[in-house]
C-alpha cells in the first residue's frame, strides 16, 4: 500500500526498498474518496535505502474511511454465510457431462471445420473457425486456471497449459498470476493489470499522474504519446481490441523469459515452467506451418488476422464488466464482497445465446466464487442477488449494446478530460509568456 518491498543485497540478506511513493487523494469525491492511496515512480537507490527503517507507521497507517467497519464485518459474516449456502447447493461440483460435454463437441466441431476448410484452400473460412475454436478454448481454460474443473491443482494444470499453450500459444502460468491479482484487487489503477492499459486507454483521471504499477514494476507514462492516443480512445477502442491476442502473447513471453530463473518459486516448480515452454514451441510449430502453407505471404498475413480478429469480441465481453464500473480506493476496512460487487457488473443475454459468452457474462458471481464451476454461476447468481437485496448492495447488470456504450462513454469522458488539460496547461504558457514579455522589455529598455 506505502510503495515499500522486501528485496535481497548481494549476500542473501533481506532489506527495504521503496520502489513507490504514496499519493494520497486530497479531497473526498466519489472518484477520489479520503481513503484512496495510489503509487507513483520515485528515483531513490535501493543502496541509499539498505540504512533506513523501512515504512514508519504514519505510511502504513491509511486515510480516514468512509466505511463503517462494523458494517463492512457483518457484510463479510453475511458473505460467508452465502458461501455456505453455495456450497451446501452442491455449486462446486463440476457438471462434466452436461457442462462440459456439449463445449468439448463444439470444440471438436469447430476444429475439424477449420481443417477441413484448410485442406479445400478455403483459407479464410478456415480462419475464421480457428479464430472461433480459440474463443471457445478459452473459457475452459479460464475454469483450469481457477481450478474450477477436477480441482485438483496439478490435473488443472497440466490440462490448462495443453489448451492454453499448445494449441493457444499463450502461457496459463502468466494468466493465472495476471488473473489471481484482478480478483483481489479489482479495478484499483495502481495495483490491477486488467486495468492498466496505458498509453491505449485510461479508464480514470488518475492515470494522468503517471502511476506506478505494482503488478509490472514500472511507471505508467502519461506522455505526449499517451495522451494523443487517449484522446481518441473512444474512437480507437474497437481498433485496438482486435489486435488485443498480440498483446496477450507479449505478456506471455515476457511472463516465461522472467520465469526462467525463479521457476522453483512458483507451484509446479520447473516442470510446468518447461511445459509452458514446449507448448509455446508447439503451437508456433503447427500454426507457422498453417500460415507457410497458404502459399503467399499475403494469404498468410490475412489468415493471421483473420484468425486472431475473430476472438476479438471476447476482449470486448471482459472489460464491459469492469471499465464502466469505480475504480475509487475505499481503503483497507472495505470488505471483499462490497469490492467485487462495487466495481463488477453482469452482462445480461438470452439464456440461448449464453454459450457465446461461455458463460461468464456474469461476471458479479464469479466474482464473488471465483473457483466455483462456469456452468454453475446461473444457479448461484439467484442466491447473490438475493444476498445483494438483503444487504442493500446494488447488483450492477445490463444488456450487451448497452454496456458497450456505458464503457465508450467512459472512455470519452476521460477522452475530453485530456483535451481539457491539454488547453489549461496551453493556457497557462500563453498567460506566462505575456507576463513575461512586458518585464523583458523593460529590463532591454
Amino acid at each position: 500500500m506505502a510503495g515499500w518491498v522486501r528485496r535481497k543485497d548481494a549476500d542473501g540478506k533481506p532489506y527495504w526498498h521503496r520502489e513507490a511513493v504514496e499519493q494520497r487523494a486530497t479531497g473526498n469525491t466519489a472518484t477520489a474518496p479520503s481513503s484512496q492511496i495510489l503509487l507513483l515512480s520515485t528515483d531513490a537507490s535501493p543502496l541509499q535505502e539498505k540504512g533506513l527503517a523501512g515504512p514508519t507507521e504514519a505510511t502504513l497507517t491509511p486515510p480516514p474511511a468512509t466505511l463503517s467497519l462494523q458494517a463492512q464485518a457483518r457484510l463479510s459474516q453475511a458473505y460467508r454465510d452465502l458461501h455456505q449456502r453455495v456450497t451446501e447447493a452442491g455449486l462446486y461440483e463440476t457438471p462434466y457431462l452436461t457442462g462440459y460435454g456439449p463445449e468439448i463437441a463444439r470444440y471438436t466441431l469447430l476444429a475439424v471445420s477449420s481443417a477441413y476448410a484448410y485442406s479445400h484452400q478455403w483459407f479464410m473460412t478456415s480462419a475464421v473457425f480457428l479464430g472461433l475454436l480459440w474463443h471457445q478454448l478459452v473459457f475452459t481454460a479460464h475454469d483450469l486456471g481457477h481450478m474450477g474443473v477436477t480441482h485438483n491443482w496439478t490435473l488443472d494444470r497440466l490440462i490448462s497449459i495443453a489448451i492454453a499453450d499448445f494449441i493457444g500459444g499463450l502461457s496459463i502460468g502468466w494468466w493465472v498470476q495476471n488473473h489471481n491479482v484482478h480478483h483481489i484487487v479489482t479495478n484499483h489503477p495502481s495495483h490491477d493489470p486488467d486495468i492498466e492499459h496505458i498509453p491505449f486507454f485510461a479508464i480514470s483521471t488518475s492515470f494522468f499522474s503517471s502511476l506506478w504499477s505494482s503488478y509490472y514494476k514500472r511507471t505508467m507514462v502519461f506522455d505526449r504519446f499517451a495522451k494523443f492516443l487517449i484522446s481518441l480512445q473512444h474512437k480507437l477502442f474497437y481498433i485496438v481490441m482486435a489486435f488485443a491476442r498480440f498483446n496477450l502473447y507479449a505478456n506471455s513471453y515476457v511472463y516465461l523469459i522472467q520465469k526462467a530463473s525463479d521457476t522453483k518459486r512458483a507451484r509446479g516448480g520447473t516442470w510446468a515452467w518447461r511445459l509452458e515452454v514446449l507448448g509455446i514451441a508447439f503451437f508456433w510449430s503447427w500454426y507457422g506451418r498453417v500460415l507457410y502453407g497458404t502459399g503467399s505471404w499475403q494469404t498468410a498475413l490475412a489468415y493471421l488476422l483473420v484468425s486472431h480478429i475473430v476472438p476479438s469480441p471476447l476482449h470486448v465481453q471482459i472489460v464491459l464488466s469492469h471499465f464502466s464500473m469505480s475504480t475509487a480506493d475505499l481503503g483497507p476496512t472495505e470488505s471483499f464482497p462490497h469490492r467485487q460487487m462495487r466495481t463488477t457488473s453482469d452482462v445480461i443475454c438470452p439464456e440461448s445465446i449464453g454459450w457465446i459468452h461461455g458463460g461468464l457474462q456474469l461476471q458479479v458471481t464469479h466474482h464473488l466464487f471465483p473457483r466455483l464451476p462456469r456452468h454453475n454461476l446461473k444457479k448461484a447468481s439467484v442466491l447473490v442477488k438475493q444476498f445483494a437485496e438483503e444487504n442493500q448492495l446494488t447488483y450492477a447488470e445490463f444488456g450487451f449494446v448497452a454496456g458497450n456504450k456505458d464503457v465508450l462513454g467512459v472512455l470519452r469522458n476521460v477522452a475530453e478530460q485530456v483535451k481539457i488539460v491539454g488547453m489549461v496547461a496551453q493556457s497557462e504558457v500563453v498567460e506566462a509568456v505575456e507576463k513575461s514579455t512586458p518585464e523583458l522589455k523593460n529590463k532591454q529598455g
